[in-house]
């Protein structure tokens, strides 16, 4: 299984530490679409300074996601706190499919209501440059997405 999935952002390179202790169905997720090329080219659509960076919708919208099938919470008692990396999903707990954020700040009001699968070791003053709106006039985007 792989530990880290590396993103090469338009604003510079990520790096986040997988965590199958917390979500392995959500981090075999992440890591097959990233692998598969899903996420290459997929801009992050909703950036909200000091609480967190949405992407993972291919259509760039935030309504949409992959054609797998959405996955079964993996809730956790992990913190929303900088650098952690969580499934968006809509007001049903079951409903993440491809959509993650990444936290720029602590949003512990999230706790246990959304499955952390990852944690930003390296990089964050990329994800702190991405482009802020709900979209962004001009979205920062995934150019490279893999797990190893």
């Amino acid at each position: 299984m792989a530990d880290t999935l590396n993103l090469t952002l338009d604003t510079g390179e990520v790096a986040i530490k997988l965590r199958p202790d917390l979500a392995p169905g959500h981090v075999d997720r992440i890591a097959e679409l990233a692998n598969e090329g899903f996420y290459d080219g997929v801009v992050f659509h909703r950036v909200i300074d000091g609480f967190m960076a949405q992407g993972g919708d291919p259509t760039g919208t935030g309504m949409s996601g992959s054609k797998k099938p959405d996955l079964k919470a993996e809730f956790s008692r992990e913190p929303h706190v900088r650098g952690v990396c969580s499934m968006a999903r809509t007001a049903a707990p079951d409903s993440a499919n491809s959509q993650f954020f990444i936290c720029l700040d602590d949003a512990r009001f999230l706790d246990g209501q959304y499955t952390v699968w990852g944690e930003v070791t390296s990089g964050m003053d990329a994800v702190d440059a991405l482009p802020k709106g709900e979209p962004p006039r001009t979205p920062g985007k995934i150019l490279k997405a893999r797990a190893e």
